[in-house]
C-alpha cells in the first residue's frame, strides 16, 4: 500500500493529472520510488472504485481529456490510516538484485570482478543521480537522505566484495607460482 500512500499524499497538495504525478515522483523522488505510469494509473482507477479519489475531466485544445484527481474525505482516512501503518511497520527491502551474489562463486574472479565494477558503476550513478535532486521542504528530505545512505553503504559493502575477490585472486595467482 506504500504507492497508494505516495499518490494520496501527493493529491493532499493539490489536484493533480496522472502525468504531473509522475513527473512530481520523477522530479522531487527521483530512484527512490518505483513507480511506472500504467501502475500508477490502475491504481489511481482503483483508489476511485474505493471512493477515495474522485476525478474531472479536462481537454486542453485539441489533446484527448485527461483526468485530474483530487483526494476525498474517505481517501484523506485512507492517507491518515497508510501513513501511520507504514511509519509504525518495518518491512525489509527488496533487493532482487543480489540474488546473483549467492551465485558468484560460480563464476572465475576474472569474470566476475568486471561485472561487480559494471554494478558499481551502475550504483555510483544512482547514488549521483539521488544526490543532485537537492534539498527538499520537511520530511520529503528524509527519504531521499535514506535513500542516498543506503545506496554510499551498499557501495562501501560492493567494494569489500571486489577487494575480496581481488585478494583471492591474487593469493591463487601467488600459489600457483609458488608451485611451479
Amino acid at each position: 500500500m506504500e504507492r497508494e500512500l505516495l499518490l494520496l499524499g501527493l493529491l493532499r497538495s493539490q489536484d493533480m493529472h496522472g502525468y504531473q504525478l509522475h513527473e512530481a515522483i520523477d522530479s522531487h523522488l527521483g530512484m527512490g520510488v518505483q513507480l511506472t505510469k500504467p501502475t500508477a494509473y490502475r491504481l489511481l482507477s482503483n483508489m476511485a472504485d474505493d471512493g477515495w479519489v474522485n476525478f474531472r475531466e479536462e481537454q486542453e485544445g485539441n489533446r484527448p481529456p485527461r483526468r485530474v484527481y483530487a483526494i476525498t474525505q474517505q481517501g484523506e482516512v485512507a492517507f491518515q490510516r497508510l501513513l501511520r501503518e507504514n511509519l509504525g511497520n518495518y518491512q525489509p527491502s527488496d533487493f532482487t538484485c543480489h540474488i546473483g551474489l549467492a551465485f558468484l562463486d560460480e563464476l572465475s574472479a576474472e569474470e566476475a570482478l568486471p561485472l561487480l565494477h559494471s554494478r558499481r558503476t551502475g550504483m555510483e550513478a544512482l547514488l549521483e543521480s539521488t544526490r543532485a535532486h537537492g534539498e527538499h521542504p520537511g520530511s520529503l528530505q528524509l527519504m531521499l537522505e535514506r535513500q542516498v545512505h543506503l545506496l554510499a553503504a551498499e557501495l562501501e559493502w560492493l567494494d569489500t566484495v571486489i577487494a575480496r575477490l581481488r585478494n583471492a585472486q591474487h593469493e591463487t595467482g601467488v600459489q600457483g607460482g609458488n608451485e611451479t
